[in-house]
């Protein structure tokens, strides 16, 4: 289980380590050959077929909570019901996801004002929405157990070469002066290759999988309550795009979608590591929990503690960076001072409390927690439609915020008092020194503010400004969370060679 751990947190590393290497380079070359519109039009279509998503209804959720107890037991019939029962949900999806991709390539261009043309529109939302009509009919199902299985660095591996295919043919296309249809054209056609390996490999190493038994549907019975918590998630992760889109005009969605994109970079790092030990704390939940309370205390102290501190390091450095990327880019302006601090509450409010929301979907309690997740809907939605009548594009992030906050809070207390059965200030204990470190941060960075002129002189900042921060965080663990700092160290040493002297 160890092994597969460290090899989902490697390889998943490396994915996104190629990830924001060609994310610095890609946005910017569309901007400049296509216009910050362009951008945002992409940005806008990405963000409309995250909510077409919502056609799974909880399916994938709900089937790898199912999976883990399967798996951890080595059940092979009982795991087969289950994935007959998701490929049977995914089929109905891929369905009725087909129908939406055909309704928005032919309403979105009516209904959103736009001087690029209507059939460029129309195609790139086509082949855009293709890909997950693919993903859903074919391979929708055996992602999912992979997951379970603990085999996320496959697929990590898998999405590292489809990302290097599709950025360098967006490269290659933008160079030679193409359009943007040939580049979604481009997009499908690799996804079509990644559906033909991941179902080749699942034929070739698991033949005992048999999607034609009997489903066991009332395995996945909590999706129609993983429903109500995806819809929250959805909201306060993209609705801010659709509301810009509508009221602020796509120019505005490039500056959001540009910030946004390097703080999802980074979220996609911590992900990673998320993402490449989830599988063994729920295989552990499920057969183990007195030792999965130990490994979720670990896990919680050092994501915390990680979090705040890649967040920190972002928060002092991307605005001398966005400084620089769009020095030359005149059709909007994109620097701010209140839009780095607003996305660094966001996500920080959303990656702290990661670890409390994975023990509440191992516990299943989707139906315990749905009225959570429909009062953060609500907040968000409210705030953000009068917050950019008000404030514009900081509107939308306040409304956020305000959800955000309320979620955190309510997560929090529940799952330790309901599910780990321990006091929430447990927890608040190490929300509050590692918001403090930030706070000091931001105290030191209004008064001392970077300026920089080149890529160079930006890195010879960022190298001292990591290690001093990097430094506040792992002293306030060593002073707060000793008993984990020492376990953590230990654990290092025994992993790394030339730590073990």
């Amino acid at each position: 289980m160890q092994s597969k751990g460290i090899k989902n947190v490697v390889f998943g590393l490396f994915n996104q380590f190629i990830t924001i290497a060609f994310g610095l380079v890609l946005p910017r070359m569309f901007i400049m050959s296509y216009g910050s519109e362009v951008n945002g039009l992409i940005s806008s279509i990405n963000q409309l077929f995250v909510y077409v998503a919502l056609l799974e209804a909880g399916i994938g959720t709900a089937s790898l909570q199912a999976l883990y107890k399967t798996i951890a037991e080595n059940d092979k019939d009982a795991t087969n019901g289950i994935l007959s029962a998701t490929h049977y949900f995914y089929k109905q999806t891929g369905f009725w996801y087909f129908i939406a991709v055909v309704v928005l390539s032919l309403g979105y261009p009516l209904l959103v004002p736009s001087e690029i043309p209507f059939w460029t529109v129309f195609l790139v939302i086509f082949f855009n929405g293709l890909g997950g009509v693919v993903n859903y009919l074919f391979q929708g199902v055996f992602r999912i157990f992979l997951r379970a299985e603990g085999k996320n660095y496959l697929l990590s591996n898998i999405s590292t070469f489809t990302y290097l295919a599709t950025s360098i043919s967006k490269i290659l296309f933008i160079s030679l002066g193409f359009n943007i249809v040939t580049i979604q054209i481009a997009y499908f056609i690799i996804t079509l290759s990644q559906m033909l390996f991941i179902v080749f490999y699942i034929k070739k190493n698991y033949k005992w999988i048999d999607l034609t038994v009997t489903p066991n549907k009332k395995a996945l019975s909590t999706k129609n309550s993983v429903i109500i918590h995806q819809i929250s998630n959805l909201v306060f992760s993209n609705t801010d795009v659709l509301i810009l889109t509508f009221f602020s005009g796509l120019k505005t969605v490039s500056v959001y979608t540009l910030y946004n994109s390097f703080f999802t970079m980074l979220k996609s790092v911590l992900f990673s590591f998320l993402d490449g030990l989830q599988y063994a704390l729920g295989q552990t939940f499920n057969s183990d929990f007195k030792k999965f309370k130990k490994m979720q205390d670990l896990f919680e102290v050092n994501y915390i503690t990680l979090t705040f501190l890649l967040y920190t390091i972002l928060y002092v450095l991307i605005s001398p960076f966005i400084y620089l990327y769009t020095n030359d880019i005149k059709d909007i302006n994109y620097i701010s001072f209140w839009i780095p601090l607003l996305f660094t509450l966001i996500y920080l409010l959303q990656g702290a409390r990661g670890p409390m929301q994975l023990v509440s979907e191992y516990a299943r309690h989707f139906k315990q927690t749905r009225g959570q997740a429909i009062i953060e809907m609500i907040i968000n939605l409210s705030v953000s439609v009068v917050g950019v009548y008000l404030w514009g594009i900081y509107g939308v992030l306040f409304g956020t915020i305000a959800a955000l906050i309320y979620r955190a809070n309510a997560i929090i207390i529940y799952v330790n008092k309901h599910i780990l059965e321990r006091n929430p200030l447990v927890t608040y204990k190490r929300w509050g020194w590692c918001f403090s470190i930030f706070v000091i941060v931001c105290f030191v960075n209004y008064y001392i503010t970077l300026s920089v002129r080149s890529y160079f002189e930006l890195i010879l900042y960022a190298i001292p400004i990591t290690v001093i921060i990097t430094i506040l965080y792992i002293g306030g663990m060593y002073i707060f969370e000793r008993d984990s700092f020492k376990y953590l160290i230990s654990l290092l040493k025994a992993k790394i060679p030339f730590l073990k002297s």
